[in-house]
């Protein structure tokens, strides 16, 4: 690590996997005001962060407008679902859980 890459993470406290990691709860505006700041801040002074960021943001911008507003099909939000936890497992190092839970109805005998 050099000199500059410590003094950026020192003022910056937001780590470039933690940013990645977090890139669509800050383009769904699902972050805390403070967190969003954080991140908005780290992803604006770090240039391979913008450019995630905006690949991110283009995508969703896309889905958006194929979508047309209507439900996404299953397929896809599946597919996109598998896509970013592998993004996430690979870039951010974060390790995911994962509970299934089965409902079954019953009817009265």
């Amino acid at each position: 690590m050099s000199t500059g890459e410590a003094s950026h993470e020192a003022e910056d406290k937001v780590r470039c996997e933690e940013a990645l990691s977090e890139i669509y709860l800050l383009l769904d505006k699902e972050c805390s005001p403070l967190r969003d700041a954080e991140l908005r801040r780290h992803i604006e002074d770090c240039p391979p962060c913008l450019e995630e960021y905006g690949i991110d943001e283009q995508i969703k911008q896309l889905l958006h407008r194929k979508c047309g507003g209507d439900l996404a099909p299953a397929d896809l939000k599946t597919r996109l679902r598998a896509s970013i936890r592998q993004t996430v497992a690979t870039r951010g190092g974060v390790t995911v859980e994962r509970t299934e839970i089965t409902v079954e109805q019953r009817t009265g005998e």
